[in-house]
C-alpha cells in the first residue's frame, strides 16, 4: 500500500470535494421540480402571479445550479489524479455510466438551461416549460448514472476480470445500470434532494410572511413547497428502507457500523437513540452502549424481511459465525492472498509462454471464491475490514431522526397552510425558517454513512482505499487540499452573499 500520510490527504481531499459538491447538488434536485411545477401552473392558469414566483426561485435554482457544476467538475478530475489504480483497475467500467451522464444527462440539461433562463420572450410558453421540465429531468438523469456508478463500487456487478490486461472488464451493462443497490441508492438520495428543496423554498417563504413582504406570493410558494415536502419526505421513508435492506444484504458490515452491533442477534432491534462506548473494539467483552433504546425486531425485519432471521455484527464478520454459516475475514484474506500469488504466477508464466502453468493459475484465480476475495488479500488484519463505527452509527441516527422530524414539520406547515390565519403561527414560520439548513445537514449525514460505512473498501471486497491511491507525496496532496479548501468555502460563501441579495430583491 501507498504511504498511509499520501492515501490519507487523498481521501481528505476527495472527501472535501465530494461533501462540498453536495452542498448544490440536493438543492438542485428539489428546486428543478419545485420550480417546474409552478410553471406549469403558470402556464396552466395564465396568472402572472405564477410567472413571478416562477422567475424568483428560478434565479436562487441558476446560481446554485452554476457553482454545483463547477465543484462537480473538480471531483471528476481527481479520479485520474488521486486515484489512478483504481481507474486503471476499473476505468472501463466506472467510466461508461459517467460518459453516459456526460453525454446524456448533462448535455440536456445544459441546452435546456439557457433556454429556460433566457427564453421568457424568445420561445412559446409551452417550449419553455418543456425545457424548464428538462432541466429537471436532465439534472435527475445526471444522479442517477453519477450514483449508479457510486453503487458499482459498494456492489460490483455486471463485470469479470481479466488477468491478461490485469482489468476488470464489464460483461453485462444492464446489470450495472438496473442493479437494485444502485436504484435504491438513487430513489433515496434525490429523494433527499427533493426534501432540501422543499425545505429551502418553505424557509424563504415563511421569512417573506414574517416580514409581511409579498404575502401573497409568499404563501403560494409556501404550500407548494409544504405540498411537495409531505410528498417527498414519505417517499424518503420508503426508499430508505429499502436502501437499508440493500446495503443489510450486499454490506453487512455497514449496516452493523450503521447500528452499533457488535455481537448478532435473531430478531434484532433497531437503535433508536443511543451513546456509544468509544472504547469498545471488536472481539474484546466491553458493551457496545453507555446508553440505548431499541425499537425490538425492527432491525431484523429491515434486514432480512422476516422474523426470526440472524443479523450479523461486527464480531460475526470479523471472526465469523460457524453456526450461521458466516466466514471469518481471516479465511477470507486467506483466499485474497491466494488469488494475489496466481495473478503473480500467470505474469510469470505468460512471460515465459507457459501455456499450461498459465492454465493452473487461472484455476487458482477463479476457484474456491479466491477472486471474490481479492481485496482482503491486500490486509494484513481482520479487523481492517471494520469501519469507523461511531462516525457511521451517529451519522445514521442523525439522518434518521432528521428524516423523522421532516415528516412532522411538512405535515403541520400542509395543515397550517391550508387554514387563513397561517401568518398567526411565528413560531411555526420562524421554525421553517431555521430547518433551512437541516436538509442539508441530513444529506450530508447520509452521504457519510454511504462512504465511512464502506470502508476500508474502495470497491467492496476487491480493491482496498490503500491500494485504489496514487503513489503521490503526502505534501503535494495537503497543498492542493489547502487549496481546494480556500476555493470551495469562497465559492459557498459568494452563493450564499448572491442568493442573499436575490432573497433581499424579492418576487
Amino acid at each position: 500500500m501507498q504511504e498511509l500520510a499520501s492515501v490519507d490527504w487523498s481521501r481528505a481531499q476527495f472527501a472535501l470535494t465530494a461533501l462540498y459538491h453536495f452542498l448544490f447538488v440536493p438543492l438542485t434536485l428539489g428546486l428543478s421540480f419545485i420550480v417546474a411545477f409552478m410553471e406549469s401552473l403558470y402556464v396552466a392558469t395564465g396568472k402572472q402571479e405564477w410567472l413571478k414566483i416562477t422567475k424568483f426561485w428560478l434565479r436562487l435554482f441558476g446560481i446554485n445550479f452554476a457553482i454545483g457544476v463547477a465543484t462537480g467538475i473538480i471531483m471528476e478530475f481527481e479520479f485520474g489524479t488521486n486515484w489512478a489504480n483504481y481507474s486503471w483497475f476499473v476505468g472501463d467500467i466506472f467510466g461508461a455510466p459517467l460518459a453516459i451522464e456526460g453525454l446524456l444527462a448533462f448535455f440536456l440539461e445544459a441546452t435546456f438551461f439557457a433556454v429556460m433562463f433566457f427564453g421568457w420572450d424568445r420561445v412559446s410558453k409551452k417550449f419553455h416549460l418543456l425545457s424548464t421540465w428538462l432541466v429537471a429531468i436532465g439534472s435527475n438523469l445526471s444522479a442517477y448514472w453519477i450514483l449508479i456508478a457510486n453503487a458499482w463500487m459498494q456492489n460490483p456487478v455486471g463485470t469479470s476480470f481479466n488477468p491478461d490486461t490485469m482489468r476488470n472488464e464489464m460483461s453485462n451493462f444492464l446489470d450495472i445500470a438496473l442493479s437494485h443497490f444502485g436504484v435504491a441508492k438513487f430513489l433515496h438520495t434525490v429523494g433527499g434532494g427533493y426534501i432540501t428543496g422543499a425545505l429551502f423554498v418553505l424557509g424563504i417563504s415563511a421569512f417573506y410572511m414574517l416580514k409581511n413582504k409579498d404575502f401573497a406570493l409568499a404563501k403560494k410558494s409556501f404550500i407548494v413547497a409544504a405540498s411537495f415536502g409531505m410528498l417527498s419526505s414519505l417517499f424518503v421513508l420508503f426508499s430508505g428502507d429499502e436502501s437499508a435492506y440493500q446495503v443489510a444484504q450486499k454490506q453487512p458490515m455497514k449496516l452493523a457500523a450503521m447500528e452499533g452491533l457488535y455481537k448478532g442477534e435473531v430478531n434484532a432491534g433497531i437503535v433508536a437513540a443511543g451513546v456509544l462506548n468509544p472504547s469498545k473494539t471488536a472481539g474484546d467483552d466491553k458493551k457496545p452502549f453507555l446508553f440505548e433504546i431499541k425499537a425490538p425486531y425492527a432491525l431484523g425485519l429491515m434486514a432480512t424481511r422476516g422474523l426470526d432471521n440472524f443479523t450479523p455484527g461486527i464480531d460475526d464478520l470479523v471472526f465469523g459465525n460457524e453456526k450461521f454459516g458466516i466466514e471469518g475475514a481471516d479465511k477470507k484474506i486467506e483466499k485474497g492472498k491466494i488469488a494475489l500469488q496466481a495473478l503473480k504466477d500467470y505474469k510469470l508464466a505468460k512471460d515465459a509462454n507457459d501455456t499450461a502453468a498459465m492454465q493452473q493459475a487461472r484455476e487458482i484465480l477463479f476457484g474456491n471464491q479466491s477472486m471474490q476475495n481479492l481485496g482482503y488479500g491486500y490486509l494484513d488484519d481482520a479487523k481492517q475490514i471494520v469501519p469507523p463505527v461511531a462516525l457511521t452509527f451517529y451519522s445514521f441516527h442523525v439522518m434518521v431522526a432528521l428524516g423523522s422530524y421532516f415528516i412532522l414539520l411538512f405535515f403541520v406547515t400542509l395543515f397550517l397552510a391550508m387554514r387563513k390565519n397561517l401568518a398567526e403561527y411565528k413560531k411555526i414560520l420562524w421554525l421553517c425558517v431555521f430547518s433551512i439548513p437541516l436538509g442539508y445537514v441530513a444529506c450530508e449525514a447520509g452521504w457519510i454513512v454511504a462512504e465511512v460505512g464502506r470502508q476500508p473498501w474502495a470497491i467492496q471486497d476487491l480493491m482496498p482505499v490503500g491500494v485504489a491511491a496514487t503513489s503521490l507525496a503526502g505534501t503535494n496532496i495537503m497543498i492542493s487540499f489547502m487549496l481546494f479548501a480556500v476555493l470551495f468555502t469562497v465559492l459557498f460563501i459568494a452563493e450564499i452573499k448572491i442568493m442573499l441579495k436575490q432573497i433581499k430583491i424579492g418576487f
